[in-house]
């Protein structure tokens, strides 16, 4: 299938390629961005163009899907939202997003969530949506509450950044929530 392109009021997700290399490398140099996301900050451009790669074969192998977050109003990327450890059989995935700091608190990573969450439950006919999140990063936790996701609980020593292991949250969605929640 093609790479699905979705838009929203203010953006529009799109599949990434070594043309957005630079952007992607901006953002995931951040220590600000990446302090919860498992991974230390890129300190070489050739390491986004290793991740759209790897986000392309994820995509090919039907592992992951994982758009870059376009601004509609100058075509800028501000960040990347995804599905991980897709799992088409069982019907789920994880659901993943970073933005550049510039773009904080706009509800940019709302408005691109959520669609990705109306892909993934219309489309993609998926069951569960998993989100591994750091306990310190309320930003994440109030946004994925805000969208129905329920906290399940504490994934002890789970991650392993610059040889630290830390605790996660595993927060959930289930289809029949979300689309509760799509009535209301």
């Amino acid at each position: 299938m093609p790479f699905p392109i979705l838009e929203t009021k203010r953006l529009k997700l799109i599949e990434l390629t070594h043309q957005h290399a630079n952007a992607v490398y901006e953002i995931l140099s951040l220590d600000v961005v990446t302090q919860f996301y498992g991974t230390s900050p890129f300190t070489l451009p050739a390491e986004a163009n290793r991740l759209i790669d790897i986000y392309y074969k994820n995509y090919l192998d039907k592992r992951g899907i994982r758009w870059g977050i376009k601004l509609k109003e100058n075509q800028r990327i501000i960040g990347t939202v995804g599905l991980n450890v897709l799992h088409l059989k069982n019907k789920r995935a994880e659901i993943g997003y970073e933005l550049h700091p510039s773009c904080w608190r706009k509800g940019f990573a709302v408005e691109a969530v959520s669609e990705v969450l109306k892909f993934s439950f219309k489309k993609l006919e998926l069951n569960r949506i998993g989100a591994v999140v750091y306990p310190e990063n309320n930003a994440s936790l109030s946004l994925l509450e805000k969208l129905g996701f329920s906290n399940e609980g504490i994934l002890r020593g789970y991650i392993l950044q610059d040889g630290v292991f830390h605790d996660t949250f595993m927060l959930s969605l289930l289809k029949q929530e979300w689309e509760k929640s799509q009535e209301e």
